[in-house]
């Protein structure tokens, strides 16, 4: 068993800033990808941010030089710090966790989801 909890939404005037949390716990063996993506009311869940294990990183052109993916591995969690909020980043966050069991046993794991509102 598994849980994804991401914590840190809010509400946020615009030019703001916010970061979220999001912690796996449970019956891991390692942890591969860790990502943020956001559903927005009417449109198709999208990728924000993700890093994998090594640390490498990806961002949606929308977000870059605004957000930064970061991760603690000891910890199994990772952070988005986002700055400079538009009211167009808001949505709802949720993250995701590529996670094993063993060695050849994995699967992916979403959090509940975590509300970010922008106010212009």
């Amino acid at each position: 068993q598994v849980q994804v909890v991401e914590s840190g939404g809010g509400l946020v005037q615009a030019g703001g800033f916010l970061r979220l949390s999001c912690a796996a716990s449970g019956s891991i063996f390692s942890i591969n990808a860790m990502g943020w993506y956001r559903q927005a009311p009417g449109k198709q869940r999208e990728l924000v941010a993700a890093i994998n294990s090594g640390g490498s990183t990806n961002y949606a052109d929308s977000v870059k030089g605004r957000f930064t993916i970061s991760r603690d591995n000891a910890k199994n969690t990772v952070y988005l710090q986002m700055n400079s909020l538009k009211p167009e980043d808001t949505a709802v966050y949720y993250c995701k966790a590529d996670i094993y069991h063993s060695y050849w046993r994995r699967m992916d794991y979403w959090g509940q989801g975590t509300q970010v509102t922008v106010s212009s």
